[in-house]
């Protein structure tokens, strides 16, 4: 107050032009303009550091409010943000909408309904006077300031996760330190091989530090043999592609090629992508991240794991700000785009869709060589000069010069490694999985052996792949050599369709009562499902292929290109438990001539390097 009195006395005396407790009734012989101007230079000589504007401003404060007018304004009690509303009705309300992050989004009736009830509930008759609609309306607008209570029950539920305190950081040293895994539906629609349209997965893989989508892949639905696999993409140099701009290749590129070539010799001929080796990966508590393949698979390449807080996606924000940002500069601009929502979905959406998954999956690869990985991110500034915003690349070059790096090519034992696994017993017919029958004549001298794994009591290590039914691998434990053995049926059906299709013709089989299916008539009703299902409706046929029908058939014709292990034994053809009939070379006995019979092929990883998923 004793600074309210000072300036009270200054304004008093520049309004009557005496000083405060002077002789009153002298003449004002100058302006009020005068006054102030000579009181600044007064209140200036005397050491005050006052303006003229701030002065004028205390004049007319003192004019309106009196004394309280010149009081300091930081001194003053400040007014509630609730104004003069009951505080028991503004505490039920707090409470009310804190209750209402979970709930589907209603409207300000509907809280204010709550409101009233709440209060009656806890007080009776004694229940405070409710504010009238207009007011309880600012006043929730006041207490639900950020929290969406009225608006979006996502970003409502999103906010509420955030943590009270401040944010925490991790930061990544180096490329490949720390990177983050997750899976969302992509929004565009894609064509499958029957013609229908399904929806498709993707999954990515990237790094922290450097911004890097080291991998990323389609699937209908992601597996775990997909995340696993994934690992060997993001390990592989991106191949160049026929029909790609020759300024995509890594010698074209802000990378350092050459030195990075003289180290690798697989980034001869790779395009403008780096390669990233993962150390740890984050990742949330979906299923295919739980399971035992892909927690193998990163064991095998010595990568660790580090799961998020459950229901927190903050922990893998990164990947989740790029998974959304390819929606944003990808997808919107792809045929089939279907809008992140229903409210965002055009008119007959579907019907716009004409890329195969195939098709796609090579435009998301160009895609990410030619704009993410030279697109500047935001999250890469340099710490001396902030104001400069770095690219992927332009990170990982610089990176690369003070961490170095080190390739880690894969062999086809690595590719048989991160397929899932499981235990089996040799038995004399072979091996038994999933109902299904699989045999090779190297299996003969492991027939009814143990196999020396004693916690897994004899039984021997098996790796198959979901999406080919047609053979598995058998880890010979004598010798540590890997074995194929082919499906003893392989000859009737020679197409390679998943588990998805054994599993549908299963169900279809159980479904006409037949729950004593063989292995033969459920290999005979998934061919005839993909056979059906490719060939349309016929005149003979008046029972056409039904939406799931054409849906399996399509997800499972989709997925057959995925890559397969090479076999490490002398024999890469079916035999053993192949079914009988026929030479696989050489002319067949009696007088009519076949045509030759071509094998599967073997798979290479190296040559598969080169060719798209």
């Amino acid at each position: 107050m004793e600074r309210a009195r000072w300036w009270e006395a200054q304004v008093i005396e520049v309004l009557t032009g005496e000083p405060s407790g002077g002789a009153a009734g002298a003449a004002v012989r100058r302006s009020l303009r005068q006054r102030e101007l000579a009181k600044v230079d007064q209140l200036r000589a005397a050491g005050h550091a006052v303006s003229l504007g701030t002065l004028q401003r205390h004049r007319l404060a003192y004019q309106r409010d009196g004394l309280l007018g010149v009081v300091d304004r930081r001194f003053l009690p400040r007014r509630s943000t609730t104004g003069r509303v009951d505080e028991r009705v503004v505490e039920v309300l707090r409470r009310l909408i804190d209750e209402e992050t979970d709930r589907s989004t209603g409207t300000g009736s509907r809280l204010m309904r709550r409101t009233e009830n709440a209060l009656r509930e806890a007080y009776g008759d004694q229940s405070p006077a409710m504010p009238s609609r207009a007011t309880f309306y600012r006043l929730v607008d006041r207490i639900a300031a950020g929290k969406h209570t009225l608006g979006s029950a996502r970003t409502r539920r999103s906010l509420a996760k955030q943590p009270d305190g401040p944010f925490g950081t991790v930061t990544a040293a180096r490329p490949g330190e720390i990177t983050e895994i997750d899976s969302t539906p992509i929004d565009v629609r894609v064509v499958l091989d029957d013609g229908t349209v399904d929806r498709a997965e993707l999954t990515a893989l990237v790094d922290v530090r450097t911004r890097t989508i080291a991998a990323a892949v389609l699937r209908p639905t992601t597996k775990a043999v997909d995340a696993a696999l994934l690992l060997a993409r993001a390990l592989t140099p991106e191949p160049m592609r026929p029909g790609w701009s020759d300024a995509l290749r890594m010698s074209r590129s802000v990378l350092p090629h050459r030195r990075l070539t003289e180290i690798d010799r697989r980034l001869s001929d790779a395009a403008a992508r780096p390669v990233i080796v993962p150390e740890t990966i984050v990742f949330d508590h979906g299923k295919a991240y739980l399971s035992q393949t892909f927690r193998s698979a990163c064991l095998a390449l010595g990568v660790s794991l580090q799961p998020a807080h459950p229901d927190t996606p903050t922990d893998k924000g990164k990947v989740e700000r790029t998974l959304q940002s390819v929606g944003t500069l990808f997808a919107q601009h792809v045929a089939g785009y279907v809008g992140s929502s229903v409210e965002r979905r055009g008119k007959d959406a579907d019907r716009q869709a004409v890329w195969s998954m195939l098709e796609l999956q090579e435009l998301l690869d160009e895609w990410i060589v030619a704009v993410w990985q030279n697109r500047p991110h935001d999250g890469l500034r340099d710490p001396i000069t902030p104001g400069n915003v770095l690219t992927p690349n332009e990170m990982y070059s610089a990176m690369v010069e003070i961490t170095g790096y080190l390739p880690v090519p894969l062999t086809a034992d690595d590719y048989i490694e991160l397929l899932p696994a499981t235990w089996r017993t040799i038995n004399s017919y072979g091996v038994k999985l999933n109902n299904r029958t699989y045999d090779a004549k190297a299996l003969n001298p492991l027939r009814r052996q143990h196999s020396g794994v004693e916690h897994r009591n004899g039984r021997w290590e098996v790796h198959h792949d979901p999406y080919d039914i047609s053979r598995i691998w058998v880890r010979d434990h004598t010798s540590s050599r890997w074995i194929t053995a082919y499906w003893t049926h392989l000859k009737t059906t020679p197409a390679p369709f998943g588990e998805l299709a054994w599993q549908h013709a299963r169900t279809t089989l159980t479904a006409r009562g037949n729950d004593t299916a063989t292995e033969a008539e459920i290999a005979q009703a998934a061919t005839d499902l993909l056979n059906r299902a490719e060939r349309g409706p016929t005149v003979d046929a008046p029972q056409k292929p039904t939406t799931r029908e054409r849906r399996v058939t399509g997800r499972t014709r989709a997925t057959t290109a995925s890559p397969h292990p090479a076999s490490l034994t002398s024999s890469p053809e079916p035999e053993g438990g192949e079914p009988e009939g026929g030479e696989l070379d050489g002319e067949p006995s009696g007088e009519t001539r076949l045509a030759k019979v071509i094998p599967l092929g073997i798979f290479d990883p190296f040559e598969e390097a080169k060719k798209r998923w």
